[in-house]
């Protein structure tokens, strides 16, 4: 029986790990032992309780007012002493670009354990945007062993950098979770749902924003909170629903400048709210990786709130369009997806660059095989 651990700490992390996790758990094959550094401890904890995740290993990492190198060197550490010496792993599972990503690879290299990276080979081509993301996943193609590639764009972007050695597209966990995740919802009560949510007008168009990067901190989020403030004073027949972040540095604003009747400002949304509304919703803008995935399953537009996205398949499918924190930008395509019925219908039918549903399975079928005595 092989060992395999998966080692996460953020949401986005959770929910694209959740079904491969699964999917490893009903193998007889493999014993599966679950890490968590609980970067975003609530949040996290929410996607752990809805896809039924029980951790064997919670390092708790994060303190108030940590730094990165602070953070990286003690994950390193942690992770190393409290999980990878603890027992023999053949094989670790990481995912994304998170701090969490490349801390965990780096400690799993120097104990010489095979590392399988899930989302490789986004780039934005500049190491800079995002920060430190970009650097993350980088450097963790270095170290890992397997890439499973969301897309063909991101294997070329491996092989541009010399990285040829088990370099596979399968498509994008986060698809696999989406259609669990509304298989889950279905059998709950969408009356508690709306109930949930009474202050929102669900006959309206729903105009959904989440933004929380650290690349947008400063005067692009000032600009996007002006944006929005426009917006909800020129289309006083919608509802702009802003699940707002804890992070200080996007909670105090928002709540200080999105003060209209209707721009609802919502706590941060557990996983099943979050693809409730997002299927409830008209246009979505977002700063979000995983939502630029996922919204195309649902048939919704997506205006991506950064310069560059590592994900331009979506950009290059016409699912999603980047405006960036430029006002004008956003004001001209949300206004042309408010008001033209066809240029709307054009995005919304584009098909999903980023999987069917069966990445999970796809992987495993692989690893079973690189793993075989």
């Amino acid at each position: 029986m092989k060992n395999i651990l998966f080692v996460f700490g953020t949401r986005p992390e959770a929910i694209k790990m959740a079904p491969l996790i699964k999917a490893f758990k009903e193998d007889s094959n493999f014993s599966v032992k679950v890490g968590i550094t609980a970067q975003h401890r609530e949040l996290l904890d929410q996607v752990l309780a809805f896809f039924d995740i029980q951790p064997d290993y919670d390092l708790n990492i994060m303190v108030p007012n940590q730094t990165l190198h602070e953070l990286t060197s003690s994950l390193i550490l942690r992770i190393t002493n409290e999980i990878l010496l603890k027992e023999k792993f053949d094989l670790i599972f990481v995912q994304g670009d998170t701090t969490t990503v490349l801390a965990a690879s780096l400690a799993a290299f120097y104990q010489k354990i095979k590392i399988a990276h899930i989302e490789a080979g986004l780039r934005s081509h500049d190491m800079l945007s995002p920060f430190p993301e970009e650097a993350n996943r980088v450097l963790t193609s270095k170290l890992a062993a397997f890439h499973f590639c969301p897309t063909e764009q991101a294997s070329k972007n491996l092989i541009g950098e010399s990285i040829t050695d088990n370099v596979f597209v399968v498509g994008n966990t986060v698809i696999d979770a989406l259609f669990a995740g509304l298989e889950k919802i279905k059998f709950t009560d969408e009356a508690l749902l709306y109930e949930t949510f009474s202050d929102i007008d669900f006959t309206k168009k729903i105009l959904l924003v989440t933004c929380h990067r650290r690349e947008n901190f400063g005067q692009p989020f000032l600009e996007i909170c002006d944006a929005l403030l426009t917006i909800a004073d020129n289309n006083p027949d919608i509802q702009i629903v802003y699940p707002v972040h804890p992070n200080p540095n996007v909670k105090t604003i928002a709540y200080e400048m999105l003060q209209r009747e209707n721009i609802k400002l919502t706590r941060p949304l557990d996983y099943h709210e979050l693809i409730w509304m997002m299927h409830k919703s008209n246009i979505i803008l977002t700063d979000s990786g995983g939502i630029q995935e996922e919204a195309p399953s649902l048939g919704k537009p997506v205006l991506v709130l950064r310069e560059v996205t590592e994900r331009m398949e979506g950009v290059a499918a016409g699912t999603a369009i980047l405006v960036g924190a430029d006002k004008e930008k956003i004001l001209s395509e949300t206004g042309k997806l408010l008001t033209d019925g066809f240029y709307y219908s054009q995005i919304a039918a584009a098909s999903n660059p980023y999987g069917d549903g069966t990445t999970s399975q796809k992987i495993k079928d692989i690893i079973v095989l690189a793993l075989a005595p």
